[in-house]
């Protein structure tokens, strides 16, 4: 390979990987530990649930309880009876909920999914089922 082309080939690959960095959301650039220290992460929730299906801790699922299930794509994950408080960064809305599942399977770029809540839970913190807006950003708080 000439020089000339060897020299151009190094410049378009290096230009190509600052426009993907450029790009990049901040989020995909951090290890997946540094998520429980993020000021901000996205809360979905459950959605319909078959009546008498348990949690992975054992309970019987209770869609109208605050209780969340902590996502898989978290390191570490929140052991059960941890209780979070949770508050939507939008409205200021916050309560606590008590960690009695795991969930949450995608894994986002844009913005790591921290807890999947109850139907119940979401909404009161002002998330909207109908049209369903699939997650709220919120900021979160062991309680331990």
């Amino acid at each position: 390979m000439s020089r000339r082309i060897l020299q151009a080939s190094v410049a378009a690959g290096a230009a190509a990987l600052t426009v993907m960095v450029a790009l990049a959301p901040a989020s995909s650039a951090e290890p997946h530990s540094a998520q429980a220290h993020r000021s901000t992460c996205w809360a979905t929730h459950y959605g319909p649930i078959p009546p008498g299906s348990t949690t992975a801790n054992g309970d019987i699922f209770d869609n109208s309880k605050n209780t969340a299930a902590t996502s898989l794509t978290r390191r570490h994950q929140l052991p059960f009876g941890t209780r979070v408080k949770v508050t939507n960064v939008a409205n200021g809305k916050s309560l606590v909920v008590r960690i009695n599942d795991r969930g949450t399977f995608r894994h986002t770029k844009q913005e790591p999914k921290c807890l999947d809540l109850t139907d119940g839970a979401f909404r009161r913190l002002g998330g909207s089922l109908n049209p369903d807006a699939g997650h709220i950003v919120v900021r979160q708080k062991v309680l331990r």
